[in-house]
């Protein structure tokens, strides 16, 4: 017995003794031309935190400069060479006599930490301190503090102690901000952030940028959506000032360790692993609590994932891998997500990096042995109320369906017969006023054409000397615009009315077919969402349009300017999309005359004093037969990069052409950015190339206008987006009618299909070699003869 006490006393005297050394040894500053090799440590005065090499993996020699808890090691609070491990039995951190920080190993690259910034006669050092923060400072001569050259706590990693910055630095334009770990083994950045929005005065967890979770605002001493038991736990602090915004905070308890981590999963976790912020409520769906909804709309509110082992059986073994070593497990849940037939996913690599995706669409065999690797199976659960709604819409649209196809025949059945019956008078009156337009070159009063007598269209023509009056002589003060065939002016008659006077150039490339197209057309179409033609003027070889002058000009002079763009809030833009769809609609099906526009394209959409849109330029418009399906020219008119590829490449085009052109000018509506410009040449050619791998990505949201972001209404600019890729899919038999769009607008219970990958993948040089082959076509409609002119 008592040999046993004499060894338990022996085994406490050489403990202690190694504490004793480690703690008579431990040092908590570095002075100019120190070294800190992998064996060696920096201890805070009071012993609470430790800076030394770390090694996060067992079987590896990667190692790591961190700051950690001394009483924890895990609890590691700082990484200073996140993104550049070192060999951990020659990792050395260096502070030269310049004030250079720096981690070096054998055989690899330094990694500087802060740049030499002193002479060599100056005193520095790298100082521990108690609460956490590594410092490197200048020292006056007797010792005192002259200026801090760097510090830790100005570049976080994915941990906030007391008495650090959350916000923003206008000094240094730079930002402090937490980023979580790759993965639990890899220090490198990871997919989550946190970050402080002093606007909003709220705290903000983004997933690749894209909002996942806020705290809601600061009110008193909490935040609306941080746990219950994270409120009143700590003493917030706001400052705002022209040189840095930020956010810190304090614990209300003095004494005791205190932290948060963001982890690899989006977790705000305390020092004691409760939850500062509940992000694992957050499943897609869910938009209690803070979180952001990004649930696509091919997945149910009750669709889970759940860790299994086993494999799918009665269907092919359809799998995908992604290699990218930056994704963790995370990112391959929302990557499969957002794939709509993708059913189950798992890590690819043993560092839990890179995926693997089933599509199978079979059954699942759950082996409960445990014997086969697990892997995170979709498990789709309806509820009940979801079914019964889905019921219920499933009867109104099958009711209003069938009355709508009823309603559509007797429709058809009375034009037919009315048309029989006038299609000869009708068709020589339009003719006659044509030859009376074409053949004379002066009009000197202002009266009714002799076609619109019955008709009732107030089309007048104007005489050459009163629109000079009325626009200045064609001032450069009274000058709107020039478009791609002439020059637009503003004017105003004798009666107070503003107009706007189109003169088309004579060497525009539109002759006569074009200009009584548009004057025709417009004549005979009648929707608040087109504009309205008031009348012509021609002299000798003049030729000019008379429309109603619109305050706002067009639809590209807002969009596309970085200060204008601010007044088209998202409430805006969405009355814009819808009247746009609403127009063409008219054009495509509900018009006297069935009308392709075959230009539609943000400048040709003018806006009222109310920002109501309105559709122009029809001088490239086509009439279609109501049994016509298609058409074919072998020379293209348009504007790049808003025509299908069909009609670009094979000069076929057909309401879908128009579909194709809505769905480019509703992505530009959104983003802000015009099509034409090019993204990420390496990946994407145009906008529609680039919202796109957005969409893949599972991060469509960025491509919102950042103007839109105090206004926009986030479930309704994703389904804008949704119906855009929808519209501009490279086949046209897969692009929704404007009968569709109209639906998928306005009934947001609607589940949408997924989009397939849209027609971006051409480059202009090509389409441009195509068309140049062409040969010019003249087709002859209703008396029109239309000669189509090359793209602009």
């Amino acid at each position: 017995m008592a040999s046993n006490q004499n060894l338990h006393n022996i085994i406490f005297l050489l403990i202690f003794s190694c504490l004793l050394s480690f703690f008579a040894e431990a040092r908590d500053t570095l002075k100019a031309g120190d070294s800190l090799d992998s064996s060696s440590y920096l201890v805070s005065s009071k012993r609470a935190f430790t800076l030394g090499f770390f090694c996060p993996c067992i079987n590896t020699n990667n190692s790591y400069l961190g700051i950690w808890f001394t009483n924890d090691q895990k609890k590691r609070v700082w990484v200073g060479n996140r993104n550049a491990s070192v060999v951990n039995t020659s990792a050395v951190l260096t502070l030269e006599t310049t004030g250079s920080l720096k981690i070096m190993s054998q055989g690899g690259d330094a990694v500087t930490l802060s740049p030499a910034q002193v002479t060599y006669n100056s005193t520095i050092s790298a100082t521990l301190l108690d609460s956490g923060n590594f410092v490197l400072q200048e020292l006056n001569s007797n010792g005192t503090l002259k200026r801090v050259l760097w510090q830790s706590f100005d570049k976080p990693t994915d941990s906030l102690l007391p008495e650090m910055k959350l916000g923003i630095n206008h000094k240094n334009r730079s930002a402090w901000s937490l980023t979580s770990w790759l993965n639990n083994l890899i220090p490198a950045p990871g997919p989550f952030s946190l970050e402080w929005d002093p606007k909003g005065h709220q705290m903000i967890i983004r997933r690749h940028g894209v909002e996942f979770w806020t705290s809601g605002v600061l009110k008193g001493d909490t935040f609306e959506f941080i746990s219950e038991k994270s409120k009143g736990k700590y003493n917030f602090s706001v400052v705002s000032n022209e040189d840095e915004e930020f956010l810190s905070y304090s614990n209300t308890k003095q004494g005791g360790q205190s932290a948060w981590f963001l982890s690899f999963q989006g977790k705000l976790l305390s020092f004691d692993g409760s939850y500062v912020a509940e992000t694992e409520n957050c499943s897609g769906y869910n938009t209690d609590g803070g979180c952001k909804r990004w649930l696509p709309r091919c997945r149910r509110h009750d669709d889970m994932f759940d860790k299994r082992s086993g494999y799918f059986i009665h269907g092919p073994d359809h799998t995908s891998l992604d290699t990218n070593t930056s994704h963790t497990l995370n990112d391959c849940k929302v990557a499969c997500w957002y794939q709509c037939d993708c059913d189950a996913y798992t890590s690819l690599y043993d560092n839990q990096t890179g995926c693997k995706f089933w599509n199978n669409k079979g059954e699942f065999f759950h082996d409960l042995s445990g014997a086969i690797p697990p892997i995170y199976v979709l498990i789709p659960k309806p509820s009940q109320n979801d079914t019964k709604k889905s019921t219920w819409i499933g009867f109104v649209i099958g009711g209003t369906t069938a009355l709508l196809v009823i309603f559509l025949c007797i429709l058809y059945y009375l034009s037919r017969r009315r048309n029989v019956i006038l299609k000869g008078e009708n068709e020589a009156v339009i003719d006659d006023g044509l030859l009376e337009l074409v053949n004379s070159d002066r009009f000197t009063s202002a009266h009714e054409f002799q076609n619109d007598r019955k008709q009732g269209h107030d089309l007048r023509v104007f005489d050459y000397k009163f629109i000079m009056a009325a626009t200045n002589s064609f001032s450069l003060e009274n000058k709107l615009g020039e478009g791609g065939f002439g020059l637009v002016y503003k004017g105003k008659i004798p009666k107070g009315q503003e107009i706007a006077v189109k003169r088309l150039s004579r060497n525009s490339g539109q002759g006569i077919s074009e200009f009584k197209n548009e004057l025709i057309l417009i004549s005979e179409l009648q929707h608040m969402n087109l504009v309205r033609l008031l009348g012509c003027c021609i002299h000798g070889g003049e030729r000019m349009l008379i429309y109603e002058y619109m305050p706002n000009k067009s639809l590209d002079c807002f969009l596309f300017d970085s200060t204008k763009s601010k007044m088209l809030d998202w409430p805006k833009r969405f009355n814009i999309i819808e009247g746009i769809a609403q127009g063409l609609l008219y054009l495509h099906k509900y018009s006297r005359l069935r009308v392709i526009h075959r230009d539609l394209k943000a400048s040709n959409i003018l806006l009222d004093e109310n920002m109501n849109p309105k559709i122009s330029d029809f001088g490239m418009a086509r009439i279609f037969q109501q049994n016509e399906l298609e058409a074919n020219t072998k020379r293209v008119v348009g504007t790049y990069g808003y025509m299908s590829p069909e009609y670009a490449m094979e000069g076929i085009f057909s309401v879908k052409s128009d579909v194709y052109s809505f769905g480019v000018l509703m992505l530009e509506i959104v983003s802000g950015r015009k099509n034409n410009s090019f993204y990420h040449t390496e990946h994407s050619v145009n906008l529609v190339g680039y919202a796109w791998e957005l969409w893949k990505e599972g991060a469509i949201s960025n491509l919102m206008d950042p103007a839109l972001t105090d206004s926009c209404i986030e479930d309704q600019m994703l389904q804008c987006i949704h119906i855009g890729l929808l519209c501009v899919e490279d086949s046209a038999i897969d692009r929704p009618t404007m009968s569709d769009v109209i639906s998928m607008l306005t009934n947001e219970s609607l589940v949408l299909p997924s989009p397939k990958k849209p027609a971006f993948s051409f480059a202009r040089k090509a389409i441009e070699a195509q068309i140049s082959d062409k040969e010019s076509e003249t087709h002859s409609i209703y008396g029109l003869s239309i000669s189509n002119m090359v793209a602009r």
